[in-house]
């Protein structure tokens, strides 16, 4: 059995009020990683080029103006 499936039979096992404590972490810890991945790919110049095009798509009409 895998680190994984360990897990996961252990939070199918958590009583609701332990899985929704659970819940509230991940999606904390989850957020967490987001933003700290976002970052480093900013950083890196790794969304660079995606950025560039969006504003250049916008410039160009692509996009409704709100």
């Amino acid at each position: 059995m895998t680190n994984i499936q360990k897990i996961e039979n252990e939070i199918r096992e958590l009583p609701p009020q332990e899985l929704a404590e659970f819940r509230a972490w991940f999606e904390n810890f989850d957020a967490d990683q987001w933003d700290s991945q976002f970052e480093q790919d900013t950083k890196s110049g790794k969304l660079d080029a995606i950025a560039k095009k969006a504003i250049t798509d916008f410039n160009d009409g692509k996009f409704k103006k709100i």
